[in-house]
């Protein structure tokens, strides 16, 4: 599988907003959560993407496999004794060719689903974390 881009961020925003004073804020939760909003999103991307690599890697060996099999279909086509039964394999093929592209398509979807299913995970529950964080932090506030 390939590399995946590196997403992290290498740069301390503690120094950047080190000297922001607001009453009442808590800079440090804030960068806090910043910064585990920035992981979610950057593994709901990471999941996404190896998802489409997935899909990517799955149909160039659909093609080749389509491609072999193309050639063989030729082979037993031209082989024929008769023009009927040429008819005959033809119709054989087009229907197991049909039915391979269905199945093919089919896992292809399902590898799609799935990657967006856990990006999607990803991010729903780093937004209940984020919704109790931001109700812990009004309760300090009383």
């Amino acid at each position: 599988m390939a590399l995946l881009p590196d997403f992290s961020f290498d740069f301390d925003v503690n120094k950047l907003l080190g000297d922001f004073k607001a009453p009442g804020v808590d800079v440090d939760a804030l960068i806090t959560t910043q910064r585990k909003n920035i992981d979610a999103l950057t593994a709901a991307n990471r999941t996404v993407l190896e998802g489409l690599q997935a899909v990517f890697q799955r149909q160039a060996d659909i093609l080749r496999t389509s491609i072999s099999e193309a050639t063989e279909a030729a082979q037993k086509i031209a082989s024929a004794a008769s023009p009927q039964e040429g008819a005959i394999r033809q119709t054989e093929l087009v229907k197991d060719a049909f039915e391979r592209a269905l199945s093919n398509s089919r896992e292809l979807s399902d590898i799609i689903a799935r990657s967006n299913s856990e990006a999607a995970e990803l991010l729903s529950r780093r937004f209940v974390q984020l919704l109790d964080e931001l109700k812990d932090g009004i309760a300090k506030t009383k």
